[in-house]
């Protein structure tokens, strides 16, 4: 049976091989057939012709930007620029000229004797709007009546290699931020309606062409390849996907080949990067007085670390060995650092076959400064290349074949410990010390190693040390090839269509470091007469000169995707209806996982349905479901059925309704329906107990002198836990003013998940539970409410000015109702009725004042003397004790229930000016880390940030601090979460802005172009806050890298 399972796995290993060579060796044929098709038009095309101008306009006599004109029979054509017009050259008399125009009915006019030929096109009265993708295809604008937001494409395009940074107050619905401007680790985190749960999956289903992908995936994403990006809110829009969209939907469709002569398009950028915020912390001098205070206050009669002359004769900037001013920030960090973002894409083809080919490159550097003197680039350096193929080919007038390739691959070299770890050791180290590294003097003249500073026992941090010692290299590739085909079948019923689609792809990562352990040297004997001293090693034996090789982890993912799907639409008459059946099939194995359990295959499999109805354009109805299999549950309770429906009226479609009212366009709709989850952590087989065979903690007896190991209880199963489920409600209406001038989209929702998949928490010690031992289990509950808008307000007038105001709010309140938490004594501690992500903390009233003021208090027992100038909390309890029974809810959640964003941008012919600004608020920000809490670790440790030494308690500021009395150790009184160090998160941004100026006329004709356009852009360009010494949006505390404020130059051509 074994060797048969081998051949079967060798066989399908081989096929699998077979397919995916088949695949791309016929994408590239396809392209080259495209090409050749293309050329051999083209040059049917270059005979002697004549030169056609014109204009393309809607009813209204606006000018319609992009809209295609196409000599019929052959590849050339154009599409309309800013002002509807178009230029056709070697256009031959009788030729037929075909305009045509999303949304619009086509036009064809033949040339005769004129040169001048404009085009009025009519709105095609089944398209409308055009159309609207939502889950497995499209539907008419009209008739989407679920809750969708789509994003234009040129909004997602900033001056960032990273596409989740471009979210955050864009799109209603969507919660979004970034915490760290780190490159290769800044991607933002985002939730579509907030956070609707506490389990382990909290983020949104990401599918890019289909295919389940990551928030990485998506980040790597480049806006010049995408087609549209749309977020699925509610339960009619993601209910298709059953067990995947629970937590709301992110679809991205790539571009797609245009017929018509190649075009290519070229974009170039280089950007400057510096922090947002920069941290000010205590200059050498104030340190050492702030440090001598310290010790002072702990016990006034002890020996100062700091001596007044080395306080007197420390000046910062100096370089002075024997008294060093130590600026770690300026020895290891740059003010800026420049990145740069290439792409390159090109479109066509003719009657059989389209193309788009896109390439790009950008390269992301951190703001570490690389020492000239170190054998290594310690500096972060993120290089991403993509490359994607998409070829359609019409093999007959009904069956369409699709082949998508994409590759992208990530190359970062940085410190052994990341950026934002550096940075945190630049928080830590102290100033004064020791330098950074000392010179080499006439004993340690042919010392190959570098002389790195430190103190005492070596047991200080020097994080310049730390930084030069060594590097790490990490990549990540994922390769991707999709074939799909769609098949028209009208020939069996009008309106019959089916599609099937196959996807592989690999997805590989590694990293390595390669690192030497420093020699730490010390200062002895100095003279203070002569100036001379000697240095001495702190550690001759455990330092090296030679590099150490770390491989670190790699990691492979192998997955398949399989879809096939039947599509049914038609009218009859006033009638409107149409089914979609979609069976989907998901496989992904990871065989290079650390257990057996995790090294077997990931299976999902569905079903899913929609089917739709509607009277007249005015009367909506859908129903849409699906079924879900998933490996996490019991025989019996693997599947689930996740059905919804929802209804839509537009008034504006009825008989009584004047189109030329101020109210252009009123819908009415509304939707309830139940999708799932099946994820609640890294645990595979919810159902299933497993054993681990070999524990050494776990002995069974003893042999000799040798124990034997054991047996011990791993993963304990629940074989009732089954799937998570949330039941989504939405009502909401879209609104259009002034001929859709004006348009506004309302949603009020609100969801209530069950059984949300946690760990028990009531299990007591004593049941024999401990740790990854305990179950999960349905447990948890929670809802979810909120309201979200979209305004937007657009007119072209005349001269060629034109103008878009565009605005966007969300607000989404979560509410924990039951955790499995053990009921605690006091009420005011159960999280039951908080909000997810909230903090619990102690209430701070103030500061002591005086030892009678500590006597006339409720004692606080966090440590054994509390002194003038600590913290005074409120006794929640009133049992006359500050303990842990006194810590409640405090301050909003640190995800933020508020998000919005506006901005407009204003075009006069050829000049752009864009602005654009978001905003969050009810969000709590914590003050924390190395420089809030000084010596935190003792004598010589932490550094001060300054606010916090400008705003201390003492007894002559006791009126006005803000932050308690210093002492060189830990004040676990002090330090403990609270009010006293929460702030307002709230702020306001001005997140992007944008100039532009477009070169056209014949001069760029001549050199075979479209236009040519040069742009000057900028990302966090402002902020407005509460907090004011940190960048608000990271709310990390103060002892990560930074955020970035971006400026950035570029240009754009487009070639003919």
């Amino acid at each position: 049976m074994k060797t048969k399972t081998r051949d079967l796995s060798t066989c399908l290993k081989r096929r699998l091989w077979i397919v995916g060579a088949c695949l791309t060796t016929f994408s590239f044929l396809s392209v080259s057939v495209a090409y050749a098709v293309s050329d051999n038009q083209t040059v049917q095309q270059q005979k002697k012709g004549m030169v056609i101008k014109g204009k393309v306009l809607g009813t209204d006599g606006e000018p319609i930007i992009g809209a295609s004109v196409l000599v019929k029979g052959s590849t050339t054509g154009v599409v309309t620029d800013l002002d509807g017009n178009y230029t056709l050259s070697n256009v031959s008399k009788g030729a037929i000229l075909e305009f045509s125009y999303v949304g619009y009915v086509k036009l064809t006019k033949t040339v005769g004797n004129e040169t001048t030929i404009n085009a009025i096109l009519y709105e095609d009265s089944q398209m409308l709007e055009g159309v609207e993708v939502v889950a497995f295809g499209t539907q008419k604008k009209e008739s989407v009546i679920g809750a969708i937001s789509t994003v234009k494409v040129a909004e997602l395009k900033t001056p960032s290699s990273n596409l989740t940074n471009a979210l955050a107050g864009r799109i209603a619905g969507v919660i979004s931020y970034q915490r760290t401007g780190e490159p290769g680790v800044d991607d933002a985190s985002f939730f579509v309606r907030g956070v609707t749960t506490f389990g382990y999956k909290k983020d949104p289903l990401i599918l890019i062409d289909g295919i389940e992908l990551t928030s990485t995936d998506l980040a790597r994403l480049q806006p010049d390849d995408i087609a549209s990006f749309s977020i699925m809110k509610d339960a009619t829009a993601t209910a298709l996907y059953g067990a995947r969209g629970a937590n709301g939907v992110i679809l991205v469709k790539t571009k797609e080949g245009q017929k018509g002569k190649a075009r290519l398009s070229l974009r170039v950028e280089n950007s400057i990067s510096t922090p947002t915020q920069e941290i000010e912390l205590a200059d050498p001098v104030t340190y050492m007085r702030l440090h001598n205070e310290a010790y002072l206050t702990r016990n006034p009669l002890a020996p100062l670390m700091y001596s007044e002359e080395k306080i007197d004769n420390t000046v910062p900037g100096a370089g002075s060995v024997i008294y060093p001013a130590t600026d770690w920030r300026k020895e290891l960090l740059k003010d800026f650092t420049m990145n740069q973002r290439v792409n390159l894409n090109i479109t066509g083809g003719g009657d059989v076959a389209r193309y788009y080919v896109a390439a790009s490159y950008s390269q992301d550097n951190g703001i570490l400064e690389v020492d000239k003197n170190s054998n290594f680039n310690n500096n972060i350096k993120q290089r991403v290349y993509t490359l994607r193929s998409n070829v359609n080919i019409n093999a007959t007038k009904t069956t369409e074949l699709i082949v998508r390739l994409s590759g992208v691959f990530d190359d970062y070299n940085g410190p052994l410990y990341g950026g934002s770890a550096m940075y945190n050791l630049i928080m830590k180290s102290n100033p004064v010390l020791f330098p950074a590294k000392y010179p080499k003097d006439e004993a340690h003249a042919y010392t190959k190693h570098t002389l790195f500073g430190n103190a005492e026992n070596g047991q200080y941090l020097n994080p310049y040390a730390e930084m030069v010692r060594g590097y790490k290299e990490s990549g990540r590739s994922n390769l991707s090839a999709q074939f799909e085909v769609k098949q028209d079948l009208k020939f069996l019923t009008e309106g019959l269509s089916a599609r099937l689609l196959f996807n592989t792809s690999r997805i590989s990562s590694y990293d390595v470091s390669r690192k030497l352990n420093p020699y730490y040297y010390k200062m002895t004997n100095y003279d203070y007469l002569t100036g001379d001293y000697a240095i001495d090693i702190i550690n001759p034996d455990e330092g090296s000169e030679y590099l150490i090789y770390d491989p670190g982890g790699k990691s492979i993912t192998a997955n398949m995707y399989i879809e096939a799907a039947l599509n049914y639409n038609r009218d009859f008459g006033k009638h409107g209806v149409g089914g979609l059946l979609v069976y989907q099939l998901r496989n992904n194995l990871q065989p290079n996982a650390g257990s057996l359990q995790a090294s077997l295959p990931y299976r999902n499999v569905g079903l899913s349905g929609r089917f739709t109805y509607a009277y007249n354009n005015r009367y909506f109805a859908e129903f849409n479901f699906g079924y879900n299999g998933s490996e996490q549950f019991l025989k019996g309770k693997r599947y689930g059925f996740f059905p919804s429906v929802s209804l839509g009226y537009v008034l504006t479609n009825e008989d009584f309704w004047n189109r030329n009212w101020w109210i252009s366009n009123l819908k009415l709709r509304g939707s309830y329906g139940t999708v799932g989850n099946d994820i609640s952590s890294s645990t595979r087989f919810l159902y299933l107990t497993t054993m681990n065979m070999n524990v050494s903690a776990g002995y069974m007896g003893k042999e000799g002198n040798n124990y034997m190991a054991g047996i011990m209880e791993g993963q304990t199963g629940n074989q009732n836990v089954t799937w998570e489920t949330a039941k989504k409600l939405n009502v909401g209406f879209d609104l259009g003013l002034f001929n859709d001038v004006v348009s506004l989209q309302v949603d009020i929702f609100k969801e209530k998940r069950d059984g949300i998949l946690i760990t028990r928490k009531t299990v007591p010690v004593l049941a024999g539970f401990s740790g990854a031992s305990i179950p999960v289990g349905n447990l948890g509950k929670a809802e979810n409410k909120g309201i979200e808008t979209a305004l937007e307000v657009k007119k072209r007038v005349a001269n060629g000015l034109f103008y878009s105001l565009r605005g966007n709010f969300s607000f989404a309140r979560n509410k924990i109702i039951e955790n499995d938490e053990p009921k605690p004594k006091y009420e005011y501690q159960d999280a039951r009725g908080r909000r997810i992500d909230q903090t619990f903390g102690l209430v701070a009233l103030g500061f002591f004042k005086d030892q009678d003021d500590i006597k006339n208090s409720p004692k606080q027992t966090f440590q054994s003397t509390v002194r003038p100038g600590d913290i005074k909390y409120k006794d929640i309890n009133g049992d006359g004790v500050v303990d842990e029974y006194d810590k409640v809810a405090i301050g909003d959640p640190r995800t933020p229930e508020i998000m919005f964003g506006f901005g407009g941008t204003v075009a006069y012919k050829n000049f752009d000016v864009s602005l654009f600004f978001t905003g969050a608020a009810k969000t709590s920000f914590f003050l924390e880390g190395a420089t809030v809490y000084p010596f935190l670790n003792g004598e010589g440790t932490w550094n001060v940030l300054r606010e916090v030494y400008d705003n201390r308690w003492t007894s002559e500021t006791a009126a006005t601090a803000k932050y308690p009395i210093v002492l060189n150790a830990n004040s676990y009184n002090n330090y403990q979460t609270s009010t006293m160090y929460m702030r307002n998160g709230s702020y306001l941004r001005l997140k992007s802005a944008e100039i532009g100026y477009t070169f056209k006329g014949r001069l760029i004709d001549k050199m075979f172009m479209d236009n040519i356009r040069l742009f000057c852009n900028g990302q966090n360009l402002l902020t407005l806050d509460y907090i004011k010494i940190v960048d608000p949006e990271s709310n990390n505390g103060v002892g990560n890298y930074p955020m970035q404020r971006t400026i950035n130059f570029g240009f754009q051509i487009n070639f003919k």
